[in-house]
């Protein structure tokens, strides 16, 4: 059988953080890891299945003791702000009445969609509502992150498509996608999409990896931490004490 590895998941610890920042009594974890996954659905719901469509590609959650901070990644933040930031005051009411907790709602713009994993699985899932030719959006939407400095793609589109009574598989790739190099900045999406045609419900589901390029250390990141060689030294002040 194929062993088969979700990438985030292989790096996270290493080169990815978590999405959810918080520590909990064992006895509040479940109830907060529901709540986490009850604002992920919502803001899904909220600002990408129905308009303004802001094309928000992840959520992020960092908790304390006093507030819950709710961080969006969209690629057009001005849906999100809304006028004079009517749109991040009205999300933070319901977000508040949703979680009973103090919530900071906070936007970060996505500067080059043709590289997110995520809204590239999006886009083509609209096109494809539309009954555009599947073959050609997925040859243009490779080309596109190819162009915009992708170093590989691969996107993977199964169901009925065209509309056929036998489901099938069309898979295009681009460039390299390494699957077990850490240092490789490979984002995934998934995006699915269902249509009422013919009495019918039909299913296609879409998703690919997006290899950005290689990590590089942060020396400032490593700046911040003392090294190897200062650790005997800590310890033994720490013993002194």
């Amino acid at each position: 059988m194929g062993q088969k590895v979700h990438p985030f998941g292989f790096r996270v610890g290493i080169t990815e953080a978590h999405r959810s920042r918080w520590f909990a009594p064992k006895a509040l974890f479940g109830s907060l890891l529901v709540e986490d996954y009850k604002i992920r659905e919502y803001v899904d719901k909220r600002l990408n299945r129905t308009p303004p469509f802001a094309a928000v590609s992840d959520v992020l959650i960092e908790r304390t003791r006093d507030e819950l901070t709710v961080i969006v990644k969209t690629a057009r933040p001005g849906q999100v702000v809304g006028s004079k930031g009517s749109g991040i005051e009205s999300l933070t009411k319901d977000l508040q009445t949703l979680t009973g907790r103090k919530v900071v709602l906070k936007v970060v713009e996505i500067k080059n969609p043709d590289l997110d994993a995520k809204l590239i699985a999006e886009s083509i899932g609209e096109q494809l509502k539309k009954r555009a030719n599947f073959r050609r959006v997925l040859k243009m939407r490779a080309e596109s992150s190819m162009q915009n400095g992708a170093k590989g793609i691969r996107i993977l589109l199964a169901g009925r498509l065209g509309g056929a009574e036998m489901s099938r598989t069309l898979d295009t790739r681009l460039g390299s996608i390494p699957l077990s190099t850490l240092q490789a900045n490979r984002v995934r999406g998934r995006a699915q999409l269902h249509d009422l045609r013919r009495d019918r419900r039909e299913g296609v589901g879409l998703q690919g990896p997006v290899h950005r390029a290689r990590r590089r250390p942060d020396p400032l990141e490593r700046s911040r931490w003392p090294r190897p060689c200062a650790w005997p030294s800590l310890i033994a002040a720490f013993t002194n004490q």
